[in-house]
């Protein structure tokens, strides 16, 4: 009889409870412990920051699914990470002992490490949507008296996708409301080039990108480091290669959106052997933390080195797919330790991604997620616009049904040989 504990309800808090519930035992049993009782379509929020989408939209009530699965739920924040003595201490004064901890917190926004910037400041944000529906708010008064527009990310950033959606997303919106021309907008980014997107690039992501920033008249800095934020107005620093500040800028802004960086959470960082300096959780190939060997890592959450030394700090992101791809390799790898097996399940890695632009968007696939790949393919069209909003209402449906991988979805995958686990697993 073994207790599992998953730390976090976002994407991959979910999916793993899915699918490890469906490989334990009649006497085996699953606790989720998350701040947030209701899960949001992280994915569907820049739409949401422009009043696209509705909160009521994007959202599942996890309690009545969770509790048809036979899974307990305790949607209470997590105090005190205790691996040492398999404990996790709740806000309520409660503590959850397990004998297989996943943690699958997702990251912190670290809004407070640059002066003005995030929902507290001057600045706005789509990484939660509580963020998005605020930001939307200031975009609706920004319209009344339209001046420019500051979006991107800082330095620490590890998730570019967004901040390239809701910059082209505002440009539609912009023009839908004939106002693009009164508008000047500049996007932002600790990337050493427009595409790299953490990644080194996927496919030809620099030049669909940079073209599509010429196309809609966006101007981009990159190699960017934000040193503080004003009403109105952000000083930023061009850093050259050898880490010196090559130009400082003053941008005026009549609305910004910037993606912070990220770091583990509170109840994590500082816990020698599990989390790096940073606070993200230290895994193996195998999603397992190298001293607690009870503990795994999935999703936004674990230690990626990042591609190679840039002068900004750029994260790596943790795609959804890719996300997907650890908790299959860990749900697993669980199921063998319980059979008195070591594990031997790893996760791919491999990204598809969707980044909608309104009415065009990008595509890429990247197998693996980091380079060298065997597959590097992007591509742009309206067609990623339409298969974004199919996707979403696919996955919304998923979630609800309490299902981690439907047949078609499985099918599907195999036939584009996009693959979770790696082949060279052990039978």
């Amino acid at each position: 009889m073994a207790h599992v504990l998953i730390l976090g309800a976002g994407l991959g808090g979910v999916v793993m409870a899915y699918e490890m519930k469906d490989l334990l035992g009649r006497d085996d049993t699953i606790t989720v412990v998350t701040r947030d009782p209701i899960y949001h379509f992280v994915p569907s929020n820049p739409w949401v920051a422009v009043k696209w989408r509705t909160r009521d939209a994007i959202e599942v009530d996890l309690a009545p699914v969770f509790q048809r699965r036979g899974i307990d739920y305790r949607p209470v924040p997590a105090t005190k990470v205790d691996p040492d003595n398999n404990r996790v201490e709740l806000a309520d004064g409660s503590v959850v002992d397990y004998d297989f901890l996943v943690i699958a917190t997702g990251p912190e926004l670290a809004f407070d490490e640059i002066e003005g910037l995030g929902p507290d400041g001057y600045t706005s944000s789509v990484c939660h949507v509580d963020h998005a529906i605020e930001a939307s708010e200031k975009f609706e008064q920004f319209c009344k008296n339209p001046g420019p527009i500051v979006t991107g990310a800082v330095q620490g950033a590890s998730c570019f996708g967004p901040a390239y959606e809701y910059t082209f997303i505002l440009d539609t919106e912009l023009r839908r409301r004939k106002i693009r021309d009164r508008v000047p907008m500049t996007f932002i980014t600790p990337e050493p080039y427009i595409g790299h997107l953490g990644l080194d690039g996927v496919g030809d992501t620099k030049t669909l990108l940079e073209s599509e920033m010429r196309q809609h008249h966006i101007k981009f800095m990159t190699n960017t480091r934000v040193a503080r934020v004003e009403p109105g107005k952000m000083t930023v620093e061009e850093i050259a290669d050898d880490g010196s500040v090559k130009k400082t800028t003053e941008l005026p802004f009549g609305y910004s959106m910037l993606i912070p960086g990220f770091r583990g959470i509170a109840p994590l960082r500082g816990i020698d052997g599990l989390v790096n300096p940073r606070g993200f959780v230290l895994i193996d190939e195998h999603q397992r933390n190298p001293k607690y060997r009870n503990v795994f890592g999935i999703g936004v959450c674990v230690a990626i080195p990042p591609m190679g030394p840039t002068p900004v700090a750029c994260g790596v992101p943790k795609t959804g797919f890719m996300i997907e791809s650890m908790v299959t390799a860990t749900a697993h790898n669980i199921r063998q330790l319980l059979d008195g097996q070591e594990p031997t399940h790893q996760a791919t890695w491999n990204a598809v991604c969707l980044a909608d632009f309104g009415d065009s968007g990008v595509a890429f696939v990247a197998q693996p997620q980091l380079p060298p790949r065997n597959v590097n393919w992007s591509s742009s069209g309206a067609w990623v616009h339409n298969a974004k909003i199919a996707f979403e209402k696919y996955f919304l449906r998923k979630m609800s049904r309490g299902e981690s991988d439907t047949f078609y979805e499985k099918a599907m995958l195999d036939i584009l040989g996009i693959g979770k686990l790696k082949k060279t697993e052990q039978a």
